[in-house]
């Protein structure tokens, strides 16, 4: 299936029991709480599963899934997936692959909050987004790189739990010291070295 910018390909709160393979494009996971409070919680590439946990679980989603820009996605059946992960080991390592590696960045987030004060913890998620995402910029000799993922800022504070005014004067500070670039809804890694170096990242894909 295609789904537009912004449509939402799964509900918070729904009960269905597929899961979705994204196929194209990207795609935001957002919670939200009975404040109103939306919280993002995972950006997703082609490649991701989404909305595994429900299926796995028999609960409901506890996000919503967003399209970012136009995502194309196959939908696959619970049952359908059970038989197919049975029959093929590769594919069930493959899937608790990408389950632990979600687990440890949701690790990393909780020991990150009080480990690191606030400009290490955003510099730290925009390190391992360049890792996972960007792509290097023509002539840059790999350092310079697009973020590739259209977030806002204060999508951005809440994958580092912060509040949105601190996430700003921390993403001016790493802007002054000449790691980022700001424009509309993106963001460019100036030297990605320096960044994962000022973060203290080590050279992982924490996908």
């Amino acid at each position: 299936m295609t789904y537009p910018p912004h449509r939402a390909l799964l509900h918070q709160g729904d009960e269905s029991r597929h899961v979705l393979l994204i196929t194209g494009g990207v795609v935001k996971v957002v919670a939200s709480a009975e404040s109103g409070y939306d919280m993002l919680l995972a950006v997703r590439i082609a490649g991701d599963l989404v909305g595994e946990m429900a299926a796995f679980e028999e609960r409901p989603r506890s996000g919503t899934v967003i399209a970012c820009s136009e995502v194309t996605a196959r939908i696959i059946q619970m049952r359908a997936l059970e038989k197919f992960l049975s029959s093929h080991p590769d594919a069930m390592r493959a899937v608790l692959h990408m389950l632990c590696a979600r687990l440890r960045w949701a690790n990393r987030r909780r020991l990150d909050f009080q480990a690191y004060d606030s400009l290490t913890r955003l510099a730290r998620v925009l390190a391992e987004l360049c890792q996972t995402y960007a792509q290097p910029a023509p002539d840059s000799d790999g350092k310079r790189c697009d973020l590739g993922v259209t977030l806002t800022q204060k999508e951005l504070a809440s994958l580092a739990g912060l509040k949105l005014n601190t996430a700003e004067k921390s993403l001016a500070t790493l802007t002054a010291q000449g790691l980022v670039e700001r424009n509309y809804r993106s963001i460019t890694i100036c030297d990605a070295p320096r960044l994962l170096e000022f973060a203290k990242v080590v050279a992982e894909n924490p996908y």
